[in-house]
């Protein structure tokens, strides 16, 4: 008898196992899944922001590149512009050039008024292409000293001037696009005290 209820033990224990190992492998899984899942979200987060900065990293690297490249496109570019930048200009005078080469190899001593005639119209042409070109002659026989455009090389006493009225004008100056490249030089008249004393006589009808 002792041994049947023995038996019996041992089948509700062996049936108690069997019911409750399914249990505790579900409760098991329970635990365990919420865990893997916010691991897997974790690593995947990371993933996409390695992958992400990896981009950023590469068009880092492809705009460093772009302005390096912009950089030494623009130092050539500079460079040429200032080693050609008077091409047009150069372009334009050279015929005028060819035109005194022509007026030099056909000059004839005894026709000086024609030789002088040519070069002037040369003259004329040249000035008509610098000022296609923003260049201006400054225009400084007869008029007063000015400082701004003009250089006093000489004083001189005239009677056919005003005081600080321009005698003469010994170098043309230039004005590109109305900035001064190069003064007038110029000699001045600049009066005497006795010259001044007449002139106020005269004017007075003394």
């Amino acid at each position: 008898m002792a041994g049947v209820e023995l038996k019996n033990k041992k089948d509700h224990s062996d049936k108690k196992i069997k019911v409750d190992a399914p249990e505790a492998v579900k409760a098991a899984e329970e635990t365990l899944t919420p865990g893997n899942n916010e691991l897997s979200e974790i690593r995947e987060a990371f993933e996409a922001k390695e992958k992400e900065a990896k981009e950023n990293y590469d068009r880092y690297l492809r705009a460093v590149a772009e302005l390096d490249n912009y950089r030494k496109r623009a130092a050539r570019e500079k460079a040429d512009i200032i080693k050609y930048g008077k091409e047009d200009l150069v372009k334009d005078i050279l015929p005028f050039l060819d035109s005194l080469d022509r007026a030099l190899e056909h000059a004839d001593a005894s026709d000086a008024q024609a030789f002088k005639s040519g070069i002037a119209l040369i003259q004329d042409q040249l000035l008509c292409c610098l000022k296609k070109h923003g260049v201006e002659k400054i225009e400084s026989a007869g008029m007063d000293f000015d400082p701004n455009f003009h250089e006093a090389l000489m004083q001189m006493d005239s009677a056919d001037h005003q005081d600080n009225q321009i005698v003469s004008e010994m170098e043309k100056g230039y004005l590109l696009n109305g900035r001064l490249i190069r003064p007038s030089r110029v000699c001045v008249c600049k009066k005497t005290k006795e010259n001044n004393e007449c002139a106020i006589n005269e004017g007075n009808g003394e």
